[in-house]
């Protein structure tokens, strides 16, 4: 019950009072979820996001940023782990002179650039023809899609040694079935072996494993597109070839690009797969720039020379992509 002459610092305490009379009030337990509440919302929206931003970001800072950072410091010095005895020296700008005046360096990036070409345009191609298949709509295209989606989930090792097997010339049944149409003997070739041909078993398996990734993105451009677009088009009389060409590839080509842009990016710096197909053989004739990395870097030991060079491949990807993202920016405006 109020006393005379006693008051509540908190208005619920008094509310409280009033409605339970004989309900005994401690106003400073009471208090205290009240200062907490106020607290929060005190907090300004500003603040609440950096709340929740602040783990991402040293998390990054651990994985990302720091390694990234110390990398650049070892592109700088003479560390080689198999002599980790040495000193370490100071070299400066010594291991990015001897990388770029390599002639070896610049065949590995001509053959990792034709490599790149060569996937990507199969994969755009072949993509974008699913896509279009996909997009009819017919009858058990759902489990068909589903077939075609099959070799994008599996693990590039799994892919590399499945193919690694069909490419066999004794057991593998790929030379078989090309002896069968060509009468050529199974034992007679080698597709991994072959210094004209292991370049195109691993265009030939990328093309296989990525192209339904190439697909899915297509096949949402299409079915971005409003039909009554083409309705308009059908009722001016435009032919398919006509509303392909000027309805379907304009609008589909901002996906085409963005597929094109993610693909590169892997491409490049594909080394899984590769290794376990090839191996960079015969010779060096499949050998990538990751390749060349990872033998400097844990073959060789050479941990400031493989330093610098990551750090030119990754200045090359990000101008690249950076000059790319504009010109995507430009085709999204038109």
């Amino acid at each position: 019950m109020l006393s005379s002459g006693e008051t509540y610092q908190n208005p619920q305490d008094a509310m409280t009072a009033l409605i339970h009379p004989d309900a005994p009030v401690d106003r400073i337990g009471a208090e205290a979820p009240f200062r907490a509440m106020k607290r929060v919302r005190s907090l300004s929206d500003r603040s609440i996001a950096w709340l929740f931003v602040t783990p991402t970001i040293a998390l990054l800072l651990a994985i990302n940023i720091f390694p990234l950072v110390w990398m650049i410091r070892l592109s700088f010095t003479s560390l080689n782990l198999s002599m980790s005895y040495l000193p370490l020296r100071f070299v400066g700008l010594d291991n990015y002179a001897d990388i770029l005046s390599d002639d070896d360096i610049w065949i590995r990036l001509q053959t990792t650039a034709q490599f790149v070409i060569a996937t990507v345009a199969l994969e755009v191609l072949v993509g974008f023809g699913l896509a279009l298949l996909i997009n009819r709509q017919f009858r058990s295209h759902s489990f068909w899609t589903t077939i075609i989606l099959l070799p994008m989930m599996l693990s590039p090792a799994v892919v590399g040694n499945f193919w690694t097997l069909l490419f066999q010339p004794q057991i593998g049944p790929f030379n078989y079935v090309v002896g069968l149409f060509t009468g050529i003997a199974p034992s007679s070739f080698s597709m991994t072996g072959e210094v004209a041909l292991a370049p195109w078993t691993i265009v030939l398996v990328d093309t296989w494993m990525w192209a339904p990734y190439v697909m899915l993105i297509c096949l949402a451009g299409l079915r971005s597109i409003p039909d009554y677009i083409y309705e308009a088009a059908e009722v001016d009389r435009a032919s398919p070839w006509r509303q392909f060409w000027s309805i379907t590839l304009p609008m589909v080509m901002p996906f085409l690009m963005l597929a094109v842009l993610f693909r590169a990016i892997e491409n490049f710096k594909m080394f899984d797969m590769v290794n376990l197909l090839t191996s960079g053989g015969p010779g060096s004739t499949t050998e990538l720039i990751s390749i060349t990395l990872k033998r400097a870097a844990f073959e060789k030991w050479r941990t400031g020379y493989s330093s610098a060079l990551a750090i030119i491949l990754f200045v090359t990807v990000f101008g690249a992509a950076n000059i790319y993202v504009k010109a995507l920016n430009r085709v999204k405006q038109r």
